[in-house]
């Protein structure tokens, strides 16, 4: 599983995050700025966090995981000052959905850096923190991206809804893992209600008005995957919340992990850069 789990966090930094952040620029600012050019440095802190992962626990290993990790938490400051550049004590849904994909990463670099070092962040087992890493990729800054652009391309309530459960849904799941698996499932199923959302309004409001054959497979693969991953994910909180027959941490990561991974996440991305051209 710790193969499997590097090789989807690796996915994260060299392609997810980086590719995710061009998505995320506004109008000129002083957060856009500093976006940009935290956006054209990431390959090479990306390039350290991933490599750290395939070193054995000490010092190197979290020396370059300190180096990913200082770049998610540059993304903090330049989230605040797009909140504060809104003007606005109650940001739009879509906004608190970009706000979050910002925020979300820092998480994952903290818990790289504890994992690597060999440190119990908090009293947690390193497995947990390893695979908080992944999720804080995936659950937080490519899932709250895409209901962020979901909701800007699809006004109404059921954007509004995606836009705002996926961040609460990923908050409520990170407060339960200190509170209990009854708060993570709660968490859970506010989350995949969010995500069942994007994927319905990706597959039947933005899906048929791409352009080209090759985006609309691309929106067409992340709705379809993502629909069955989350099946998996609430599955995995349930059992962990009443003992019911849940799936193995090793299943999870080989269908859950990579599937979000690949088939929802970079797909995703990679659909809503072209839309993003497309529409240039």
């Amino acid at each position: 599983m710790s193969v499997l789990v590097s090789l989807i966090v690796t996915v994260g930094m060299l392609a997810i995050v980086p590719l995710g952040l061009r998505l995320l620029e506004t109008p000129e600012g002083p957060a856009t700025s500093g976006l940009r050019a935290l956006r054209r440095l990431w390959p090479l802190p990306g390039l350290l966090g991933a490599l750290s992962l395939w070193l054995p626990r000490g010092a190197p290993a979290t020396t370059l995981a300190v180096c990913y990790a200082l770049a998610t938490l540059a993304l903090v400051p330049l989230a605040l000052l797009r909140a504060v550049r809104s003007r606005t004590l109650t940001p739009a849904p879509a906004e608190v959905a970009a706000l979050t994909a910002l925020v979300t990463p820092s998480i994952a670099g903290v818990c790289l850096v504890a994992e690597r070092w060999g440190h119990h962040l908090l009293g947690f087992d390193l497995t947990v923190l390893r695979l908080t890493v992944a999720h804080f990729h995936f659950a937080g800054f490519a899932a709250a991206l895409t209901a962020g652009l979901v909701c800007r391309t699809v006004p109404g309530p059921a954007g509004r809804f995606a836009a705002l459960s996926v961040p609460l849904g990923t908050l409520t799941v990170l407060i339960g893992y200190f509170t209990g698996e009854a708060t993570e499932l709660a968490g859970a199923v506010v989350l995949t209600a969010g995500m069942w959302t994007v994927a319905v309004l990706t597959w039947r409001d933005i899906r048929p008005g791409a352009r080209d054959r090759y985006t609309r497979a691309l929106l067409a693969a992340s709705s379809g995957v993502l629909a069955a991953t989350m099946v998996l994910a609430l599955s995995w909180a349930l059992g962990e919340a009443t003992g019911l027959p849940r799936p193995t941490l090793t299943w999870m990561a080989a269908t859950h992990g990579l599937g979000n991974a690949l088939g929802f996440a970079l797909c995703s991305i990679l659909s809503w850069r072209r839309l993003k051209e497309t529409a240039v």
